[in-house]
């Protein structure tokens, strides 16, 4: 009986250090994200399994061309994977299927060529100046992507991290960088 009670003094010791260990970085620094639906294809497709990356943006400001995991802003219930085009402070037009950036210097055509491939288009119309703390953002599928487009910037707030890692299926595991601009 003795040995039968260390046995579990020992699962159980094992267990509080597993989750002292597991529950602190699963809460505030990485967390995993299973991509539904079609709206970041051809980067991410049904299915994926992600880690995110929920420590960075403590430390910097997001990107243009990060993908991030956010709370909908008209459901936070519901996570959402996009890509940020638009930075605070900026001007986005869209028009024409082309995509254009207006900050203090020159305005200029995104190019999206490094993600996107050349067929695809980017269709709608919208002009849209951001505030301090807001970005746009649109999914890499942009006729089957509910993004920017269609309810507006997304607060700083809302953003819950980076994807950093592509873990799922094996055989596309992958760090997951910004494209250069």
């Amino acid at each position: 009986m003795r040995s039968f009670l260390v046995f579990i003094w020992e699962i159980t010791k094992i267990v509080i250090i597993a989750l002292l260990i597991v529950v602190p970085i699963r809460t505030f620094l990485f967390q995993p994200f299973f991509v539904r639906g079609e709206s970041m294809t051809p980067a991410f497709e049904n299915g994926d399994y992600l880690i995110i990356d929920e420590i960075s943006y403590r430390f910097q400001d997001p990107q243009r061309g990060e993908v991030i995991v956010f709370k909908y802003p008209n459901d936070p219930s519901q996570r959402y994977i996009k890509r940020i085009i638009g930075l605070p402070g900026e001007t986005v037009e869209i028009k024409d299927g082309i995509v254009a950036i207006s900050n203090q210097k020159e305005p200029y055509v995104l190019d999206e060529s490094d993600y996107l491939p050349s067929d695809i288009f980017t269709p709608g119309e919208i002009l849209i100046s951001l505030a301090e703390d807001e970005y746009f953002v649109l999914g890499d599928n942009r006729r089957a992507s509910a993004d920017s487009r269609r309810w507006g910037s997304l607060a700083r707030q809302n953003i819950i991290g980076r994807v950093l890692l592509r873990a799922w299926p094996f055989t596309a595991f992958a760090k997951i960088e910004a494209p250069g601009y």
